[in-house]
Formats: structure tokens, C-alpha cells, sequence
């Protein structure tokens, strides 16, 4: 089955990662960022449609979708991927630092959904199978349920994006399985120093790092199944039990 997947953030990490998985299988991928890397341009090449699209603004977003509404007969995956890791220290006042953080992962996939539903709910009932066969995926964290001292309000909005997850599963069902995925810690960045390193390895009792190939199998297994919705996976190596 070919899908078409808008997936947001896919300038880098595991959005690119994404991308380039579900294009090298052969599926349409939509694909959003908001700093134009070179990753973009080597998503064109191999057919992503690619936009430029600044989460914090709605009036970018309502551009974005009704684009969508207009140039795609189908739409069938939604990935919410795009996230800000914004500290409560960066020099915004708390009121916009929140408010930051609530745009990027509440309100824009709360906008994108409603707006792309009928989208959704179309593919599944054009498909053969039709239950559950269309699928909105929330990127949110493992913070979400443990907290944070030094991103409250990142993990705060991240939490509140799982809670999205439970009220669309029940109102697009039974045509759109809507769940969550909760990482931990899955990639380093170049820059890490090797004391990070093993701080953050410490935290879980699977002291590795992930990869976004598995963070890739649980997309698999969410999109492939029809009896899964309103859920949260986390992939943290058991940072719950340390």
C-alpha cells in the first residue's frame, strides 16, 4: 500500500531520517521544516514535497494545509514531529516561553489535525481495509510523564500533546488511529561531549543509544496496525525503573 505522510520537522534527525525511510520505500512524503538545511534539498531529489513552514505562526499553517487540501488527493499519515527543546532559562520570559512551546506542539498539530481530517478519514474509507487504516502519530517525550527542572514548560506542552493524542483517538475513530511516541534520549549530536555522553547513557538501564532505526520499526508497527489507538509508546531503555 502506497501512503502519503505529511511529517513536519524534517530538516534533521529523526524527521529526516523518516523522510528519507518512507521515500526510499516508495511512498509520497510531505515534508515541513523551519531552517532550510541541506538535508531539504537532498529530500527533493528524491521527491519529497518540501515547504517551508513556521510552527509559531498560524497564519503559516493554515497556508500549509490548505495547500495540502488543494494539491493532494490523498492523505493517509500524519507524523507530528517538529519540536523546540526550548530551557526555561533561555532569556524569553516565562509567559513566551511557554506560549512557545505550547504553538509548536499543541496548537500546531491541533490545527493540523482538525484541518487534514477529512483528508484522513477519506483515504480509510477508500481503502480496502478500513478500519484504522488511516494513522496521526504524536512525537512527545519520555519528560511528559517524568517532568523537568530545566524545561518545564517544554515538558509541560509535551504532556499536554499526549493528552491530544487521547482526545483524537476517540473523535476519529474508527477510521484514524491516533497514538504516541515518547523518546528519551535516541541520537547524540556531533557536538556531545564524551562526559554527556555517559551521563545520559547512565539514566536508562539500557545504557546505548537508540538510533532512529528504532524509532523507525515502532512507526512501522503503528502504521501496520489496526487495533492500536489512544496509546503511548515509550522508547527510553527502561529510565522508568532506574
Amino acid at each position: 500500500m502506497e501512503r502519503t505522510i505529511l511529517i513536519t520537522g524534517v530538516g534533521k534527525r529523526i524527521g529526516y531520517a523518516l523522510a528519507k525511510y518512507y521515500l526510499a520505500q516508495g511512498h509520497q512524503v510531505i515534508g515541513t521544516y523551519r531552517t532550510h538545511y541541506d538535508s531539504i534539498e537532498q529530500l527533493g531529489k528524491l521527491g519529497a514535497s518540501l515547504h517551508s513552514c513556521d510552527l509559531t505562526d498560524p497564519t503559516a499553517i493554515d497556508a500549509l494545509v490548505n495547500h495540502i487540501n488543494q494539491h493532494h488527493d490523498s492523505l493517509d499519515t500524519i507524523i507530528h514531529n517538529a519540536s523546540d527543546w526550548l530551557p526555561d532559562n533561555s532569556g524569553l520570559s516565562p509567559a513566551e516561553t511557554m506560549a512557545r512551546m505550547m504553538q509548536i506542539h499543541v496548537s500546531a498539530p491541533y490545527q493540523i489535525n482538525l484541518a487534514l481530517a477529512p483528508l484522513l478519514i477519506n483515504a480509510a474509507k477508500t481503502n480496502d481495509d478500513s478500519i484504522g487504516a488511516s494513522n496521526i502519530i504524536h512525537m512527545t517525550d519520555f519528560v511528559a510523564e517524568k517532568g523537568s527542572k530545566k524545561h518545564i514548560a517544554y515538558a509541560a506542552s509535551k504532556a499536554a500533546l499526549h493528552n491530544m493524542t487521547l482526545s483524537f483517538a476517540s473523535l476519529l475513530a474508527p477510521h484514524v488511529k491516533v497514538n504516541s511516541i515518547a523518546p528519551a534520549m535516541i541520537l547524540f549530536n556531533e557536538d556531545d561531549g564524551e562526559a554527556y555522553k555517559a551521563k545520559a547513557l547512565a539514566k536508562a538501564i539500557l545504557p546505548k543509544e537508540a538510533g532512529n532505526a528504532e524509532i523507525m520499526s515502532l512507526v512501522d508497527y503503528l502504521l501496520g496496525s489496526h487495533y492500536v489507538t489512544g496509546r503511548s509508546y515509550a522508547v527510553d531503555g527502561g529510565r522508568h525503573l532506574k
